[in-house]
């Protein structure tokens, strides 16, 4: 569907907090549709969000000790999130997959590439990659500039949707 007129110059911008792959996946489909209306859209991962958008591979990242530390136990990317609710020691996730799978519903991996290719900017955080011991490289190519709260509220300012997930 075209975008209406009223539409066009419009935009979203989505804090993408969360780690968990259902949450994840709910702001790619508001993103891609808010996209295919015409809408620009950015994507601001910070915390347990950078997950969807880190490189698969490359379990021990960070500076220090504790980085390391934390990068271990929280070691994620976009096949291996967890779910919020019912994760079932990782069954739930394989579920929810299959079903959508069934069901032609794309995959996080499959929207992150989508999502890219319609526009969609994806920004991570600044402050959780330092704090975390990350580097632009420890993510996906499709990711743009790394940017911090006063560049993401610089964009969210001018938006007319503000999402936080």
């Amino acid at each position: 569907m075209p975008a209406r007129p009223e539409e066009r110059g419009k935009s979203v911008t989505i804090v993408l907090f969360s780690g968990d792959l259902d949450k994840a996946i709910a702001a790619f489909v508001i993103a891609t549709a808010a996209a295919s209306m015409g809408m620009k859209v950015n994507i601001f991962f910070t915390f347990w969000g950078l997950n969807a958008i880190k490189k698969k591979g490359g379990l021990i990242k960070g500076r220090n000790w504790m980085q390391k530390m934390l990068n271990i136990v929280n070691y994620g990317h976009a096949r291996k999130l967890a779910l919020s609710k019912l994760n079932m020691m990782g069954m739930g996730p394989a579920m929810l997959k299959s079903m959508m799978s069934e069901k032609r519903v794309p995959s996080l991996e499959e929207f992150i590439k989508t999502a890219s290719a319609m526009g969609v900017k994806f920004h991570p955080c600044e402050m959780s990659m330092t704090v975390m011991g990350l580097g632009k490289e420890d993510f996906v190519d499709e990711c743009g500039e790394v940017i911090g709260a006063v560049s993401y509220l610089s964009i969210a300012r001018d938006s007319n949707v503000n999402l936080f997930i």
